[in-house]
């Protein structure tokens, strides 16, 4: 594994220091380097998705050995992290019809046959999710060089919307537990940030299944989630998971991610990027240089706990993965159940 201050990836042209008093400058200064506007014509809408063509999909089909299945989704329900930040609240799952109702006879229905039906209310990023790429701007800009006025309006978003995806989110998946390799009892401090070298670390010790490369879907493992459960179960509650500190990715990995050419990335946290954020004011800004300028598609509050300790266990840390979102028309985020086959 490669520590210490001297240690550069082959495909790492980004500072290693950031000017914590300059978000602008850092974020303007990225976005140019990381850019991928034009790279697939004026009119595309899947971004860093071209990465992933038919090859690349066979190549993660043929992972499947054991057909072992792993579900890396969050239950959507009222007992979830979520507290209003920006309209953002748990499910409300609501029965329309009960099995009650069904003993009482009251359904209308002949010669005994009952049933029972729901209803879910919920923001489409409060469970597990992808954010799509009319998720977010750029100085009034979206992906591709777009105004973003003329992606997203009150109708949704007509250009990017999440079903132009719908079909192309299944691969090979490949997980990098940095919890595991470089943290402390398989867990990150919320704060952490995940830099390159950490990315490069983990890969050396995971071995050759994990290597990343063109095409693949990225996943990250910070133990975020372990610890929130944990609070959980020892009755603090979710605290703050959804928006508070967390261990991420370092604004300084926009570089790797550009350079390795993944489809796709995904953590275990809340806003994937470390919290705070490194900057002395700053919102999100790996998100203002990965989506709306490098077409990346971002994953956020996935369960891969299961998966990590399997994939620790039999030392095979790729894997076929399908984590299409719900084809809500001109969403700009949507909830997966993404299922990991080994």
């Amino acid at each position: 594994m490669h520590h210490g201050p001297d240690h550069h990836g082959p495909d790492h042209h980004g500072p290693d220091h950031l000017d914590r008093t300059d978000p602008e400058g850092a974020i303007a200064a990225a976005a140019k380097r990381c850019s991928n506007w034009g790279r697939w014509g004026a009119d595309d809408v899947l971004g860093t998705l071209n990465f992933l063509d038919e090859a690349k999909r066979r190549e993660g089909a043929a992972l499947v050995r054991r057909g072992a299945s792993f579900s890396l989704s969050q239950s959507f329900d009222t007992d979830g992290p979520q507290k209003g930040w920006r309209r953002r609240t748990n499910p409300v799952h609501t029965m329309t019809d009960t099995g009650t109702d069904a003993e009482r006879g009251v359904q209308g229905f002949p010669h005994g046959i009952g049933g029972a039906d729901d209803v879910i209310a919920m923001p489409l990023q409060c469970s597990t999710q992808w954010d799509g790429l009319g998720h977010i701007f750029d100085h009034g800009m979206a992906w591709n060089g777009r105004r973003a006025g003329d992606v997203v309006t009150s109708l949704g978003d007509s250009v990017t919307g999440i079903e132009t995806v719908a079909d192309l989110i299944a691969g090979r998946g490949v997980l990098l537990d940095v919890g595991r390799a470089v943290g402390t009892d398989g867990e990150l401090p919320d704060g952490f940030a995940i830099t390159t070298e950490h990315l490069e670390a983990t890969i050396a010790a995971q071995g050759a299944s994990a290597a990343v490369g063109r095409g693949d879907l990225l996943l990250v493992r910070t133990g975020r989630l372990t610890r929130a459960r944990r609070d959980i179960a020892e009755g603090r509650g979710w605290g703050d998971y959804a928006g508070g500190a967390a261990p991420g990715l370092s604004f300084t990995t926009a570089d790797w991610l550009h350079a390795t050419e993944v489809a796709g990335v995904a953590t275990d946290t809340w806003g994937f990027e470390v919290r705070p954020n490194e900057f002395d004011v700053a919102f999100q800004p790996l998100h203002q240089v990965a989506i709306p300028n490098m077409g990346l598609f971002i994953g956020e509050m996935w369960d891969l706990d299961a998966l990590a300790a399997d994939c620790a266990q039999d030392g095979q840390w790729d894997f076929w993965l399908t984590a299409a979102p719900l084809r809500v028309t001109g969403a700009v985020g949507a909830p997966v159940n993404p299922i990991a086959v080994k």
